[in-house]
């Protein structure tokens, strides 16, 4: 390998050939790129599900994709597969891909209504313990396929190595919010530890449902300004109240710059440096000093071989919550110091929610496209700035400004803290 198609420290560059991506604002990357730079939302009220009662009734689900059984499974499955095509078509793929898998899902279960009808069809028993034996009594009489399906963490994961002929053992992690960026990190390893020559990697999420909604309610988490729907999420705003739980799904396809560039497939940006680092401060609040966050910036840069100054934009995690927004605000300020009053920040998630499991992948996909098209995407909603959190959001309306290095965050429930580098393909 020429040094032409080495990093600073002389591992292979890692090119990224194809991107996929559905979100609340429609499937694929044209028209979810036109609505995230229109400063279009994707918002809307839940008719998943009844919500009377819940004090959140608006979120940003994809309810536009036909699916064989109205499961958390087959909705990630659905998305997933949708932004593989997509990403493997632009990177003209075709056949086996003959890479490894790795795949972020949501750590989702049987949901209630499946489970009331399986207790409904169990043997009765006055011994509680006996529940789960009364369950496996059900499913003995009378298979329940789409339920066993359901409840298998690697179901999705298996059923895209399939469709997709990926190589060796599918990887499914779940690294709460940063689980799109830990599926990215991990492709880029395999490729620099030379295990393979292209990775493919996918993040996805469709499990918004009545208890996912209730979960994160009562952790205060989530907006309860429901009215405007496209209001709610403000993130870095005075009056932010909690994220907008959502769903979406990413697919990169990676390839080591040499191998890309042998095959003459059009290289779209590199993924220079991955940065990951753990939080034991709280299992679902961020340190309030913000050292693990600081760290894992800071790793990312390190690996990337870049210096704070080389970043035009940062792509923020930008959630809309008081406190994890006030906490990356003082990450980014001890990085960059006094630097960060001339990076851009804006957040994706004013317009698509919180895609959750998804968000580092889908956020890396824009975060791409932004150096690609010299366009900033905005952060709407933008009103009320909060004083103490002195950033260029690219308020309400979307910038152009050609920038060649770009960081996005993802610092995620249970301490979980990537980021990631991309850069524009070197000359």
């Amino acid at each position: 390998m020429t040094n032409a198609y080495k990093d600073h420290l002389g591992r292979p560059l890692i090119a990224v050939t194809g991107m996929g991506v559905i979100t609340s604002l429609g499937q694929g990357l044209q028209d979810n790129w036109a609505a995230l730079t229109g400063g279009v939302s994707g918002i809307h009220k839940i008719t998943r599900f009844p919500t009377d009662g819940l004090s959140t009734r608006i979120c940003g689900t994809v309810d536009f994709i036909d699916v064989p059984a109205e499961n958390s499974v087959e909705r990630s499955y659905a998305m997933a597969r949708e932004t593989t095509l997509e990403a493997l078509a632009q990177a003209g793929i075709s056949g086996d891909f003959d890479g490894p898998l790795f795949l972020a899902a949501p750590p989702i279960e049987p949901e209630w209504s499946a489970r009331f009808a399986l207790a409904d069809r169990s043997p009765p028993s006055e011994k509680p313990a006996d529940a789960y034996n009364r369950f496996l009594a059900a499913m003995r009489e009378k298979a329940d396929p789409v339920f066993y399906e359901a409840a298998l963490f690697g179901a999705i994961s298996e059923r895209l190595s399939d469709r997709f002929g990926t190589r060796g053992l599918p990887v499914t992690l779940s690294t709460a919010c940063a689980s799109g960026a830990t599926a990215i990190q991990l492709g880029v390893e395999a490729i620099r530890q030379g295990r393979t020559t292209r990775a493919l990697t996918v993040a996805t999420d469709g499990s918004v449902s009545a208890e996912a909604l209730i979960r994160f309610s009562l952790l205060s988490a989530l907006s309860t300004q429901n009215d405007p729907p496209e209001k709610a999420s403000k993130p870095f705003t005075r009056d932010r109240d909690g994220f907008v739980i959502a769903e979406g799904a990413a697919t990169l396809v990676l390839e080591s710059l040499e191998a890309a560039v042998a095959r003459g497939a059009k290289v779209l940006g590199i993924l220079k440096g991955c940065g990951e680092k753990a939080d034991l401060f709280h299992r679902t609040r961020s340190s309030p000093d913000g050292g693990p966050a600081i760290a894992t910036i800071r790793a990312a840069l390190a690996d990337a071989g870049i210096a704070e100054s080389d970043i035009g934009y940062v792509n923020a995690h930008g959630t809309s919550t008081p406190e994890n927004d006030k906490m990356e605000y003082g990450a980014m300020s001890a990085v960059f110091g006094e630097g960060l009053a001339r990076i851009p920040v804006s957040s994706n998630k004013s317009m698509i929610g919180h895609t959750l499991t998804a968000a580092g992948a889908v956020e890396a996909v824009f975060s791409l496209q932004t150096i690609l098209t010299g366009t900033l995407p905005p952060t709407i909603n933008y009103q009320n700035p909060d004083p103490a959190i002195a950033l260029d959001v690219v308020p309400n309306v979307k910038r152009d400004a050609q920038v060649t290095a770009v960081l996005s965050n993802s610092f995620g429930f249970g301490g979980q803290n990537a980021s990631l580098v991309m850069t524009a393909e070197p000359a």
